[in-house]
């Protein structure tokens, strides 16, 4: 498997033992050819064959560190140009816009029947929010005050939930988007979602501290389907900016299984078509492995309306099939830096890239988050077209849509 890394240590190595090789013969040989010499004489002729070998050695690693010195100057070099040329399309859109008459309302506005269709979605979504539990037959009117804990006191569990649906109801859920970046030249070629949800005291209320819950209480699906509409919302007002912005978004297997909610989505999705080439669908690898025996089915449904997706969360580089992937119309698969840099699982990770790219899948590679780590997995070979990290950008507020 072509590494640079290990290839440049074999090197060293090899460097190594012939000098250290030829050292010894000599010393060994100077009593035989000239036995009148002492011990003293043959230590030091193997020495300074050693001491010679060694400074080749430095001279040759020098002259290597310095072309990868270049290297990375010539990658970083590019880099800013790119940026440059980027800022300049940038400067010279806005000058159009500014220069250009502002378009009629109308032109821009989504269609009638996509306002019916969203807001339908959303009230059954809102609804059902309210009576998922046993029991609750019907949801609160609309000036109940929430169950919402104290801001001082810690929320338990039921705390969080009515805090969560009361969030969703009220629309206090922020869009947070990351740039995906193409590299070497880290253009902004799409962004990830990621959504916060607001307490009414206005605390954050992190994921990782609700979506147990929310399964537990049978609402995973219904949340899911909440922010999958909002990232909907937010595709849509790029598209008036005239934004060419692909999106990634997370879907559960729960999700695909609603199959009232999909069939009204996807209803909503043919009729805004030119919104579907921006929209990227993310499974993790362990929700489509554990999920569904009919999750590839709905996916492929899915698929035959133009949608493609990316696998992510991977924990297992082996377990991947990416024929299979590539049949069922995954584009793109992220993969944690760290796999291609760590020992242990450098090798699955690296097979699983090449892999990739026989079968027309895009790697991005994310949690890159310094210079270092950029400049270490560039030394490992072609390849890494795509990275997502803090280098190019954490995930910011995106403006509310509207």
């Amino acid at each position: 498997m072509p590494r640079k890394s290990a290839a440049v240590t074999l090197v060293h190595v090899v460097y190594v033992l012939a000098y250290t090789t030829a050292a010894v013969a000599v010393g060994m040989a100077v009593p035989l050819l000239w036995p009148e010499s002492a011990l003293p004489v043959a230590v030091l002729a193997g020495a300074v064959v050693f001491l010679a070998g060694a400074l080749l050695h430095e001279v040759v690693a020098r002259r290597a560190a310095g072309r990868r010195a270049r290297r990375r100057l010539t990658h970083l070099a590019a880099a800013a140009t790119a940026l440059h040329d980027e800022v300049l399309d940038l400067r010279a859109r806005l000058d159009r816009l500014e220069s250009a008459p502002a378009a009629p309302a109308a032109a821009s506005a989504p269609g009638y029947d996509t306002v019916v269709q969203e807001v339908k979605l959303l009230q059954t979504l809102v609804g059902r929010l309210y009576t998922a539990r046993t029991g609750e037959a019907s949801a609160p009117p609309a000036a109940a005050v929430p169950a919402v804990a104290a801001p001082s006191q810690p929320l338990d569990d039921a705390g969080v939930l009515e805090a969560v649906r009361d969030a969703l109801r009220a629309d206090r859920i922020d869009v947070y988007l990351q740039p995906v970046v193409s590299l070497p030249q880290r253009k902004h070629r799409g962004y990830e979602v990621f959504t916060r949800v607001r307490s009414a005291e206005g605390a954050q209320i992190m994921p990782d501290r609700y979506l147990d819950i929310a399964e537990r209480e049978g609402l995973i699906a219904t949340i899911d389907n909440l922010l999958l509409i909002r990232c909907v919302q937010l595709i849509r007002e790029t598209e008036r900016r005239q934004h060419h912005i692909t999106f990634f978004n997370n879907i559960s297997s729960a999700t695909l299984g609603d199959a009232e909610f999909m069939q009204d989505f996807l209803y909503l999705m043919q009729s805004n078509p030119s919104l579907v080439p921006k929209l990227i669908f993310e499974l993790g690898q362990e929700d489509l492995r554990s999920g569904p025996a009919t999750t590839l089915a709905v996916l492929g449904q899915v698929a035959r309306l133009g949608f493609r997706f990316s696998l992510d969360q991977i924990v297992d580089p082996d377990a991947v099939d990416v024929e299979t992937l590539a049949a069922a119309e995954f584009r793109f698969l992220k993969l944690d830096a760290g796999l291609l840099l760590a020992p242990a699982t450098v090798d699955a990770a690296w097979s699983l890239l090449q892999r990739c790219r026989r079968h027309g899948i895009d790697v991005i590679l994310e949690k890159i988050e310094t210079e270092q780590q950029l400049a270490a997995l560039t030394e490992l070979g072609e390849g890494i077209d795509f990275g997502q990290g803090y280098l190019f950008g954490e995930p910011r507020l995106s403006r509310k849509p509207g």
